[in-house]
């Protein structure tokens, strides 16, 4: 597995990508793309590809397009490209290190990567994890499973009960009766914000209702006293909306 220093490799890949005349950004997305993945398999010397997650990751919508720039990618030595023609095996990159270049020229480290080759094309030489490599006649996994699943255990747990919403309201000095109002409006609709997008972290989503219905309340009392206001000045009599008409006059 190769050395390689994440800010050195970038910020000399920049830099040669400005001098590189020959280059057009759709060449720097797929490089990155590849550097992404390159990075997430610990900088091993060799990776297996799937050619639709890098499309996605490097916004690439052609095929040809993919294949001509990786082609030319290895051709201007920045990565050794080698296909394999298999969807169950993928094709295998190795990334050239940029942080050991010298006034331009490859070291001796980068320069024997550039010349080496893998020879069981089946076997990723040095990869700590086998997160996408194929297992014998298995199809390639693309390796964004795996982040995605890191996502999921993020995700706040839907209350058990009412209790737990209401001890919530507690705990931020809220209103027993917003606790009420807000687990009865998203247990009814399945706990989906606008009835569609299915809620992630319902302690954000009951700190936004408190924020609402505060400013609805703030709305509310402002619109009286502008009421009152205009009532006023018009010569009226003063009224008041909430008045009570069962009292007698």
């Amino acid at each position: 597995m190769a050395e390689v220093n994440y800010i050195k490799h970038l910020n000399a890949v920049f830099s040669q990508f400005s001098k590189d005349s020959r280059l057009n950004p759709t060449h720097i997305s797929l490089y990155l793309a590849f550097f992404q993945i390159w990075n997430y398999n610990r900088f091993c010397d060799g990776f297996h590809v799937n050619r639709e997650e890098v499309m996605r990751l490097s916004k690439i919508g052609s095929k040809s397009t993919y294949h001509r720039c990786t082609k030319e990618l290895h051709h201007y030595k920045y990565l050794i490209y080698e296909p394999s023609h298999n969807p169950f095996k993928g094709s295998v990159i190795k990334m050239l290190i940029f942080s050991s270049r010298v006034n331009g020229n490859l070291t001796k480290q980068s320069q024997s990567n550039l010349e080496s080759t893998i020879p069981n094309a089946r076997q990723v030489v040095g990869q700590p994890l086998d997160l996408s490599v194929p297992n014998q006649g298995q199809a390639l996994v693309p390796f964004n499973k795996q982040y995605k699943q890191i996502e999921n255990s993020y995700k706040l747990e839907l209350p058990k009960n009412e209790l737990e919403v209401i001890a919530f309201f507690k705990k931020i000095k809220a209103p027993e009766l917003e606790a009420q109002k807000f687990y009865n409006h998203y247990q009814a609709n399945g706990w989906k914000i606008g009835g569609k997008i299915k809620m992630e972290d319902w302690h954000a989503s009951a700190k936004n209702w408190i924020l609402k219905a505060a400013e609805l309340k703030t709305e509310k009392q402002q619109s009286q006293i502008r009421d009152n206001h205009r009532s006023t000045e018009s010569g009226n009599l003063h009224t008041i909306r909430n008045k009570n008409y069962d009292h007698p006059l």
